[in-house]
């Protein structure tokens, strides 16, 4: 089944070029289906790169999708043109009396700053507090799984000796748990970032578990008792190229940037890196919105959340 995303959506074009089944709000209108309800907050400064890699690993999935896309409120996108944004992307005021299967929370490159200095986090902080009584399943993402820890539980962010670049292997601690289904033992998952969670921080926390980690890389997944909250670490969605455009951007920008480890083959940066976390990446999104969210949500989604309480409640 497809991914239904706007008519005129950048990605639509790339997908379809991947021979990844896209199915247009036009096409969409004549089935008589009721498509999972993904929203996106993309909180990423390149926002068509990062819209176009989760349309991606969401529509790669026997589910129909229907992907709405939202963005900080009173921001005007340095790296994104502002025609498009008007054109595809909401606000959460316009969305916040929904209801919705399943919700990401992206990443962004605001780690140097305390999580209340980020202009958007009372918004964030507001979404994160709806998503308990208006979305069945939330994936963050990176940053936006550190902001989510720090959230709703109080765990700290740490900074780093030195940025956590490249491709690493990782171990599926719980090879049962369903999000890891169909695995192999060890993974590689990409990461891009100056600050981490320590294990022992979340594992203070009852009702957190971790899921999978690497020797290299830190915690990778951790799940709530309940399963309606996931954070992932690192960007199983990058493109084979993401690390390499960060890389040489920082490079012409004279900022003192190592290479991304396991990345380039032969740690040369003229050759063309080799995608090796791909399948990985199509699965885990499966598994998570077949067991976290189809196989959960109701029909009516006003009926997952009876008298406005929370989904783990």
């Amino acid at each position: 089944m497809p991914i239904k995303i706007p008519n005129q959506l950048p990605a639509t074009e790339t997908l379809t070029r991947e021979n990844i089944f896209v199915m247009t709000e036009t096409r969409a209108m004549t089935q008589d289906i009721r498509p999972l309800r993904i929203l996106l907050l993309n909180l990423m400064p390149t926002k068509v790169d990062t819209e176009t890699q989760f349309a991606r690993v969401l529509g790669n999935t026997p589910l129909q999708i229907e992907l709405e896309l939202i963005a900080p409120s009173g921001r005007v996108s340095k790296n994104t043109p502002q025609e498009h944004m008007l054109a595809f992307y909401k606000r959460f005021s316009d969305v916040k009396d929904q209801k919705f299967d399943g919700l990401l929370i992206t990443g962004a490159p605001v780690e140097h700053l305390p999580f209340e200095q980020v202009d958007y986090w009372p918004e964030l902080c507001e979404i994160m507090e709806w998503s308990k009584t208006h979305v069945h399943s939330t994936l963050h993402i990176c940053w936006g799984a550190q902001a989510g820890l720090y959230y709703h539980y109080g765990i700290p962010k740490r900074q780093l000796p030195r940025k956590l670049f490249g491709v690493f292997e990782h171990t599926v601690e719980d090879p049962n748990f369903i999000l890891f289904r169909g695995f192999d033992d060890r993974f590689w998952v990409p990461h891009s970032r100056n600050t981490t969670v320590d294990r022992a921080d979340i594992e203070a926390v009852p009702g957190l578990k971790v899921l999978a980690a690497s020797p290299e890389a830190g915690v990778y997944a951790v799940k709530t008792e309940g399963g309606r909250q996931v954070y992932l670490m690192g960007h199983a969605e990058y493109d084979r190229d993401t690390l390499k455009k960060e890389y040489l951007r920082d490079v012409a920008a004279g900022v003192d940037i190592q290479l991304p480890q396991h990345y380039f083959p032969d740690d040369d940066p003229e050759k063309e890196p080799v995608v090796r976390w791909r399948s990985c990446a199509n699965l885990l999104y499966s598994n998570w919105l077949d067991y976290f969210v189809y196989q959960t949500t109701p029909y009516d989604l006003s009926a997952s959340f009876p008298d406005g309480h929370s989904a783990e409640e």
